[in-house]
């Protein structure tokens, strides 16, 4: 059975503008034959909606890129096994998942269609299979972290700092999944926002969200000494170590996490390239991690912070939008460039970008910032 991208690509655009429909009857498809698996899922499924089919957007746009998909579906593998995910789910998975293409797509159903869509999802899940077998002897499904420091920089912004109890392994840019005693079986993605450390310790920025259930425990209910669940890092916005170009980044609010982290990993290489940082917010009081900027540009040198406010006419500093802002300050065609933060800006920043000549290879974006 072989691989036929084009035949997937064409009936799941019948499928994306009834996402939330589909989306929905998968789960109760998945749920009716396999009672059982409910079990494995968070409480509340809405956020789980929106992450399956943005998962399954992405898997299918990139069946012709093998590398990418295979780095992508490799870390999936690996990060499910938190969640006590076996072979013999996938199959059932499988079987829900075609049910509901196949339901959502009559239109234009066939016989070559499903062929494809059946040997898609076996290449997709053998890749996932393999990886968290790999995974298994090497890694735990999880890290128990200890709270060792939670400071809370504006009403609705922390800085927390974990220690695991086993060394996590990651590369600066890289993002985990968290999960709190308050909210079993409900995980969250943070970036980390620190290159690796000799003690160990993670940093985690985290702005409480309305109805955000981890993020609202962890800025508001979580002590010093108390411990969360991490997943494995995950993520592939990480520095281009061989480069030599100059490098930009662009943060917005607590986009900045990964992107610091970066930063400090390209300092502590012992590379010398000219840094630019945009850090963006609504107000100043929202430039939550500046004074700690400040001091990492006054002991690099090659390092420039630019703060930018967006929606308050009294601050004398830079103000603007992020998008706007950067194209306003020079050319970066280039450099080397990193975009975190809310979706609309990274979106803009990147369209931006791109209209002025940098090339889309030298763009590195990971959409996980709300």
């Amino acid at each position: 059975m072989s691989l036929n991208p084009r035949l997937v690509k064409e009936s799941f655009s019948v499928i994306e503008p009834v996402a939330e429909q589909a989306t929905a009857y998968f789960y109760g498809r998945l749920f009716a034959e396999n009672p059982h698996l409910r079990g494995l899922f968070p409480p509340a499924l809405d956020v789980q909606r929106d992450r399956l089919f943005s998962a399954l957007t992405r898997i299918v746009w990139s069946l012709d890129s093998p590398d990418s998909m295979a780095t992508y579906l490799g870390q999936m593998g690996r990060d499910h096994r938190k969640y006590g995910v076996v072979a013999e789910h996938y199959t059932a998975v499988g079987r829900a998942l075609l049910a509901t293409v196949r339901r959502f797509a009559a239109d234009v159903w066939t016989a070559e269609i499903e062929e494809a869509w059946v040997a898609a999802y076996e290449a997709a899940a053998t890749l996932m299979i393999d990886s968290a077998e790999a995974d298994a002897g090497v890694s735990p499904a999880w890290w128990v972290a200890e709270v060792v420091g939670h400071e809370l920089r504006h009403q609705d912004i922390a800085v927390i700092t974990l220690r695991p109890a086993q060394r996590l392994p990651y590369t600066s840019g890289q993002y985990v999944t968290v999960q709190t005693a308050r909210w079993p079986r409900v995980w969250r993605t943070f970036s980390i926002a620190n290159a690796p450390r000799q003690d160990n310790t993670i940093s985690l920025h985290v702005r409480s969200v309305p109805g955000g259930w981890v993020s609202t425990t962890l800025t508001r209910h979580t002590r010093v000494g108390d411990t969360v669940m991490l997943g494995p890092p995950t993520g592939t916005m990480t520095p281009r170590e061989q480069s030599v170009r100059d490098v930009l980044c662009v943060a917005g609010g607590t986009g900045l996490a990964p992107l610091k982290a970066i930063v400090e990993s390209i300092i502590a290489s012992g590379r010398r390239p000219a840094i630019h940082l945009l850090y963006g917010a609504r107000t100043a009081g929202e430039l939550y991690d500046l004074p700690d900027l400040i001091r990492m540009e006054s002991a690099f040198p090659w390092l420039r912070v630019v703060p930018v406010v967006s929606d308050q006419p009294s601050y004398d500093g830079m103000r603007g939008h992020l998008p706007d802002v950067t194209r306003r300050l020079r050319s970066w065609t280039e450099h080397d460039v990193y975009v975190c933060g809310p979706s609309p800006m990274v979106n803009e920043t990147v369209r931006c970008l791109q209209r002025d000549g940098v090339p889309l290879s030298r763009i590195h974006r990971d959409a996980v910032h709300a």
